[in-house]
């Protein structure tokens, strides 16, 4: 990374209080022809393989041992430990292209691959990372995670299986219950988290054929049926001491970064889904006929088709933005002398907040676009021997695990105010310079360029943000009230933050686009981006005068009301004509072409 790149790019979550550089920033039409190529590869494993045996339990393994092959499974790991490692953006194709293809497949190798290889390649020792890495890039070696226990799900830290240290055999003996375990029907390593002595969160790699290791029967679940999902019982499990990962006590080091990666793919995988389903989508609204017209002929499923597209297109510019981001990070690591998991391990921490944010937005917007999909298909989408169905049931765990989407949300705000704290991101004097602003005109000034409108509403919508997270703050300060008692209001400022970062990728995305095509080539890609815009001013008008009002009142209250009014300003606009231009190119191609 040059000397001017590294200068302009954003530390995490400073987006808020920054403008991100339009040139810099990566966007998914910046792909190489080396990029894409390992787009149409995986592709085509997903048509001709996935597709037809990921949704089958049985197909499981052998799906993993050919994504192995095709170096799929280490593709993220460094050479030394038996990966075939590829850049931020490639990794970020193959999980977009996998995301096209089954969940249950999806979720068997994201867990392998992620929360299952992870914790070795960041926290393992030497030995440990020579012994499994090599065996779990290959695919001869099947990795799972063992976190969740009845009474400890978003609360992991409270888990009550136990760990305790043998000094005669150098051992530690772990009893305990997890449940919900994905791959533990076929898993050899189990990455487990006990607590040594009774309060030391600690993640130890257990060994599938341990002797103190069984497995419950398969769960019944709503949806991912072809995954293999398990309780894990570990009963005077004798582990040696040399599979300790990190330090004893620092459990929660490894779960929580190891999941930002983790949260991170998820969306990616969504994504990739949205885009999958808008085709399925197109091709039956233009097929079935009613009324004597092709139902993709009336406003109502154009609305839906343009809907679908607009938050897919919002969904991947956010990806790639944080692609983007953390290859920065990577590569700035690497030219440190970082070696590879250590460098890969700081972009993800760095950027926690923004990969809340895709897995947040992205999930939801997969459930948004597959029940649309279901929708256009009517009755047919209601029955099992159709598709949308069995997509439905399928997407609805991605706003569960990797940590429910209400925790992310919290997780949001708290990282932000945490890095405050610290001094690393600087939001009190910008906050400060809002409020300050209150009291004078507003101003009329619009950026150069033909989306200087669009420019201006994104950095008042964040005015809008900090007006309200200082409020917030500053009543917690003055002791009106415990924010981390506040969970609506931690609601309502991580809805904004998410809002905002969506809009300004979309924003980035549509300015480098327009630099490349003419007016008719960018027209549907601007009407993107200005209903998105125009929607997201309604959203978080109510959101921010939701917030405030849970907590200011009388003269206080109006003047910050006064504020939300100045800072949501955006031009209405025809969002039916803007709509009917972008569902036109999509049936004209009959499928997601954006």
């Amino acid at each position: 990374m040059s000397a001017d790149r590294k200068s302009i790019v954003l530390k995490g979550g400073e987006f808020l209080i920054k403008d991100t550089s339009v040139d810099a920033n990566f966007i998914p039409e910046d792909i190489t022809e080396d990029q894409s190529m390992i787009r149409t590869a995986v592709r085509q494993f997903v048509e001709r393989e996935i597709w037809l045996k990921g949704h089958k339990m049985e197909f499981q393994v052998e799906l993993l041992e050919m994504a192995a092959e095709m170096g799929l499974l280490g593709a993220h790991i460094s050479e030394e430990y038996g990966g075939s490692p590829l850049d931020m953006h490639s990794n970020t194709i193959i999980s977009e292209e996998l995301g096209r293809g089954d969940a249950s497949f999806n979720t068997t190798i994201a867990a392998h691959t992620g929360i299952g290889m992870l914790p070795i390649y960041y926290f393992g020792t030497e030995e440990l990372k020579k012994k499994y890495l090599p065996g779990l890039c290959s695919g001869h070696l099947k990795a799972s995670y063992c976190l969740t226990e009845p009474g400890s799900g978003s609360d992991a830290l409270s888990a009550k299986s136990i760990a305790v240290f043998d000094p005669v055999t150098d051992e530690y003996i772990i009893n305990g219950q997890k449940m919900w375990i994905t791959n533990a029907g076929f898993a050899d390593i189990f990455i487990v988290f006990a607590q040594v002595d009774g309060n030391k969160f600690t993640g130890f790699v257990v060994e599938g054929q341990n002797a103190g290791l069984k497995l419950g029967e398969e769960e019944h679940k709503l949806g991912i049926k072809g995954s293999s999902t398990r309780q894990v019982f570990l009963d005077n499990a004798r582990v040696s001491a040399q599979n300790v990962l990190g330090e004893i006590g620092k459990g929660h080091l490894i779960a929580f970064n190891v999941l930002n990666i983790g949260r991170f793919k998820l969306g990616i995988m969504a994504m990739g889904g949205c885009k999958h389903s808008i085709d399925i989508a197109v091709k039956y609204a233009s097929e079935r006929v009613q009324f004597e017209h092709p139902i993709s002929a009336y406003g109502a499923i154009q609305y839906k088709l343009a809907e679908m597209a607009i938050k897919t297109f919002a969904s991947e510019s956010n990806v790639y933005r944080v692609s983007d981001l953390m290859d920065d990070r990577y590569q700035e690591e690497i030219n440190s002398g970082q070696p590879g998991f250590k460098a890969m391990l700081e972009s993800a921490e760095e950027y926690a907040i923004e990969c809340a944010i895709i897995k947040i937005y992205s999930s939801e917007v997969l459930d948004y676009v597959i029940d649309e999909l279901l929708q256009i298909h009517g009755g047919y989408g209601f029955s099992e021997e159709y598709l949308p169905s069995r997509l439905y049931r399928d997407a609805r765990i991605n706003r569960i695990y990797e940590g429910t989407n209400e925790i992310n949300r919290m997780l949001i705000v708290n990282m932000l105010i945490r890095r405050t704290m610290k001094g690393e991101l600087d939001l009190v004097g910008p906050a400060w310079e809002v409020q300050k602003e209150l009291t004078g005109l507003p101003s009329q000034t619009v950026p150069e360029g033909r989306l200087g409108l669009e420019t201006r509403t994104v950095r008042e919508f964040k005015k809008l943000t900090l007006m309200v997270a200082g409020a917030a703050v500053k009543y917690q300060m003055d002791g009106k009230h415990d924010l981390k008692e506040q969970q609506e209001i931690l609601m309502n400022v991580a809805d904004m933050i998410i809002y905002i970062f969506t809009c300004e990728s979309v924003l980035l995305r549509v300015h480098k686009l327009s630099q490349r095509m003419n007016e008719d080539e960018i027209k549907p890609y601007q009407a993107m981006l200005k209903t998105l815009i125009w929607d997201t001013q309604a959203l978080i008008s109510k959101i921010a005068s939701d917030a405030l009002a849970s907590f200011a009142q009388g003269d206080e209250l109006k003047i910050m009301l006064l504020g939300v009014k100045r800072f949501t300003r955006y031009d209405a606009q025809n969002v039916r004509n803007a709509r009917r231009l972008i569902a036109s190119g999509i049936i004209s191609a009959n499928k997601y072409c954006y």
